[in-house]
């Protein structure tokens, strides 16, 4: 598990005075492109070989509101991976009380730039044995 921790800012509230819901997506994005380049297959290698890795669903459930002043820890695990595709697990706390705001999943697959599918197997064999090492909870070598 990778924690990434940002503040709330105040352009992402709304007239609520607490964070619109689909800002957390965008934190689920951010927190998943820092998961990756903590583990060692940062996003933009997989950009600069000509994958991308499209989001296909996501969901969020919501427990309690974030608002503006509040530091968020967003807590990302890799959840599956077969190698034409890749999910994630995330859950944001709040960094002072440790309560939990919001859980939520996403769900990738890889493409090339034609967007026909990509195996990690073939494309990038090292990012696949790393994601096959953090799926299993293996140190990633």
């Amino acid at each position: 598990m990778t924690v990434y921790t940002r503040p709330v800012h105040y352009y992402e509230t709304d007239r609520m005075d607490c964070v619109h819901h689909s800002n957390y997506i965008r934190w689920f994005e951010e927190a998943r492109v820092h998961f990756m380049k903590e583990n060692g297959f940062p996003y933009e290698d997989l950009e600069a070989a000509g994958i991308v890795s499209p989001v296909l669903s996501v969901e969020a459930d919501y427990h309690s509101m974030c608002r503006f002043g509040d530091t968020v820890d967003i807590a990302v695990e890799l959840s599956d991976y077969s190698r034409t595709r890749i999910s994630f697990y995330y859950q944001v706390t709040d960094k002072k009380t440790g309560e939990c705001r919001c859980e939520g999943r996403t769900h990738h697959c890889f493409i090339n730039s034609s967007g026909r599918p990509v195996s990690l197997k073939k494309a990038m064999p090292e990012y696949d044995r790393t994601a096959l090492a953090l799926l299993s909870g293996k140190e990633v070598e």
